[in-house]
């Protein structure tokens, strides 16, 4: 396996990220999480894109995007497989054991894995941890992920494969690395940004691609939808067959299944839309 590692490819043996490393020492860095078909990025401009916004969001300086598109390239034309997770990592390099910042610059990282193709439909639970959709960190895929590991743990010990958050207003938010979607009455309806969610690529797409609304939703809201769905940059469009104790026997219902193949058709037409 060979990864980019601060400007050029290095086998996985030899990448190493100091320990000082302020995206090790205190979560200060972001990342993106790109889906790669056949050695190709999809939606790489958009995630670029939020790479950069997350960064500012941070006070980090811009990423090159052009190094960034090289060391995908370079990382994709490396490692060859069908379907491919890549990851992105950005942080703020080497600094002291603290929050300050040190001054030796950000640290860029670019690996891949291998993935397969998520089953149709899932389960997912509602935790009782919520998202602060006032805080610092609000909007930005940071890599201060603790508590989405803690809630995801909850999902897995209850048959699930993803956690849902409401926020501090008991609004409907989103999953630990997913956006989510509910029917009403034929229209399809997601939390807005100010819930605290993150901007999901795969979100804006389905919304720009299905009309979907953007909608402040009560947290129970998932006890009364017609169909429930998840997005995100692995899941494409995911449906839900179980939340908590209630069970979607029909899952994938028919809107679902029409936003599914729309999906799947738009982004088959285009790698980078």
């Amino acid at each position: 396996m060979k990864i980019w590692l601060d400007g050029a490819l290095r086998d996985s043996e030899s990448a190493r990220v100091s320990v000082f490393d302020h995206g090790l020492t205190v979560g200060d860095g972001i990342f993106e999480t790109v889906k790669a078909v056949a050695g190709r990025p999809f939606a790489l401009t958009r995630h670029l894109d939020r790479l950069t916004r997350s960064a500012r969001g941070l006070g980090l300086p811009d990423p090159d995007l052009d190094e960034v598109r090289r060391a995908c390239a370079a990382v994709l034309e490396a490692n060859p497989v069908p379907l491919g997770r890549l990851r992105l990592t950005y942080t703020g390099g080497h600094g002291p054991l603290g929050s300050d910042r040190g001054d030796k610059g950000p640290t860029l990282v670019v690996a891949l894995g291998e993935t397969a193709r998520r089953p149709d439909t899932t389960a997912v639970v509602t935790v009782p941890w919520t998202r602060n959709e006032r805080g610092a960190l609000t909007g930005l895929k940071t890599t201060s992920y603790a508590e989405n590991v803690v809630a995801l743990a909850r999902a897995h010990e209850h048959g699930a494969t993803e956690a849902l958050f409401g926020n501090t207003v008991g609004a409907l938010c989103e999953g630990t690395g997913s956006n989510v979607f509910v029917v009403l009455d034929g229209e399809i309806h997601t939390p807005p940004l100010h819930s605290g969610c993150l901007a999901g690529i795969t979100r804006r797409l389905v919304a720009e691609w299905t009309a979907a609304k953007e909608t402040d939703l009560p947290l129970d809201v998932l006890r009364e939808a017609d169909e429930i769905f998840l997005t995100s940059t692995l899941r494409d469009v995911q449906a839900v067959h179980r939340v908590d104790d209630r069970e979607l026997s029909a899952a994938p219902g028919p809107v679902t299944a029409k936003a599914m193949r729309i999906f799947d058709e738009r982004s088959a037409a285009d790698i980078d839309p």
